[in-house]
């Protein structure tokens, strides 16, 4: 049973969203403050929570702090904030603290349960990948290559079977959303994918996301292989189109 973090410090949108969890099945921990939720984490309950959902208007700690000491603390936790504007610069500014995806309040059980089964999706192994443009075979399973799932990119190692990411030697830790995104990009180096075609692969193709989902992932992903985000050398922008990846 997947265990949920649940913050928010209005009472009766705490407790309805708790209701709905646990009628889908979910295990609920909550907390009214970001303050509660961080020390959570830290004890013993945290250790089974899979999932965080995060209200940014916080009393004390706003949830872009929040947002921010969760990822300080580990990178593997999913983190979907509520907003109740739908500000672009509140989504904006809470995608770029590390949250994964957002909705915004007032917001329907089935919408809330979707984010969460997608977030939860992406947190799981990636699937073995073949060599770029080939698919599996009738049993599931790519043909072997040598080599083909620990790849070097002029200092930039993706061991696609390990799921790990190392530049020049060092471990580089990403969230389950920015490894699927360079995964997805450099299976096929040099080929463009449009942000549709990455909300589709990565964030699950029947939720209804937008383009700043894609693009705060990659400056998130950007900030942590690139020598210079602002010149980036894997990941570039093709204007108009979207994103492929190098090196340069």
């Amino acid at each position: 049973m997947p265990h949920v973090l649940l913050i928010e410090d209005d009472a009766s949108v705490r407790d309805g969203m708790e209701l709905v969890l646990r009628r889908h099945g979910y295990g609920v921990e909550t907390a009214a403050t970001g303050e509660q939720a961080l020390a959570l984490l830290a004890g013993e309950r945290g250790a089974r929570v899979e999932l965080a959902v995060l209200d940014l208007m916080l009393p004390g700690m706003d949830g872009f702090e929040v947002c921010r000491r969760i990822r300080a603390r580990t990178a593997t936790l999913p983190v979907i904030m509520l907003t109740a504007r739908g500000d672009d610069h509140d989504i904006v500014t809470g995608l770029a603290a590390g949250a994964d995806d957002y909705v915004v309040k007032p917001v329907t059980a089935p919408v809330l349960e979707a984010r969460i089964r997608a977030a939860l999706r992406r947190a799981e192994p990636y699937p073995r990948q073949g060599p770029a443009g080939q698919g599996p075979d009738a049993h599931g399973l790519y043909a072997h290559r040598a080599g083909a799932d620990r790849t070097d990119h002029a200092g930039l190692v993706i061991d696609r079977a390990g799921l790990t990411v190392t530049k020049h030697g060092a471990a580089v830790a990403l969230p389950p959303t920015e490894l699927r995104v360079l995964l997805e990009l450099s299976a096929s180096p040099g080929r463009v994918l449009t942000r549709e075609q990455l909300l589709a692969s990565v964030w699950d193709h029947t939720f209804l996301g937008d383009s700043r989902l894609v693009d705060a992932a990659v400056g998130r992903l950007r900030a942590k292989i690139e020598d210079v985000p602002a010149r980036p050398r894997y990941v570039q922008t093709v204007r108009g189109f979207g994103y492929r990846f190098g090196p340069l």
